[in-house]
């Protein structure tokens, strides 16, 4: 009864797609739209302490909306298209490999005003189509910093200086991949990667799913 209920109303509250509006495929993002989405070529985008960065995309049109839609306008369901995404580069990148995967956390004031941490739903999905293990314990957020986009490098490292807590008793002994929706100039993943070799972690990869720069 349920289900013959859910689909009723499926019927009369049709899912349009996000970014077109069309409601044929009744989805949050439409395969014509999802198809519009470019991938980078696969290559290092940069290296931070010795550890590979790599970005799936550039950020802007559809992928831009998709992120903020995702981060600043509760579209949750948004989640699974930019975890494919990336999970389709970082299937490129190593095929069939296995990683804790640890998304970039964000403060808990901050989660509790937007309800999630995007990237917590975004590593969920990834895992689910990657077949990796995620691991949200490890590290935490111990400093409610300012947003990254208006500051220069110097002012992003010091704004994260601090930022992030590792919990070692958290740690599955496995290879790290951390991830984040952008990586501008890399400071975040760099603090975090400089959390975790203080406490002998260091076989890291970091994966973002855009980056402002081609």
């Amino acid at each position: 009864m349920q289900i013959l209920f859910e689909k009723f109303l499926d019927l009369i509250y049709k899912k349009k797609c996000y970014f077109c509006k069309s409601s044929k495929e009744a989805v949050k993002m439409c395969s014509k739209c999802y198809e519009e989405l470019d991938q980078l070529p696969v290559k290092v985008n940069r290296i931070i302490n010795s550890k590979k960065v790599y970005c799936a995309g550039v950020y802007s049109k559809n992928l831009q909306k998709l992120i903020r839609g995702l981060k600043y306008h509760k579209q949750s369901d948004l989640a699974y298209y930019l975890a494919r995404f990336m999970a389709e580069y970082f299937d490129k990148i190593l095929g069939k490999s296995t990683y804790e995967v640890v998304p970039v956390p964000i403060f808990p004031k901050r989660k509790k005003k937007r309800k999630y941490n995007h990237m917590d739903l975004v590593g969920e999905e990834f895992c689910r189509l990657t077949g990796n293990s995620l691991n949200t314990t490890l590290i935490e957020r111990i400093k409610d910093t300012k947003p990254q986009y208006k500051l220069k490098r110097n002012e992003r490292m010091k704004n994260l200086n601090g930022a992030f807590k590792v919990n070692k008793e958290n740690y599955k002994g496995g290879k790290i991949l951390l991830i984040d929706d952008i990586c501008t100039t890399g400071s975040t993943f760099e603090e975090m990667i400089t959390e975790l070799e203080k406490v002998g972690i260091t076989d890291i990869m970091c994966l973002s799913a855009t980056t402002p720069f081609e």
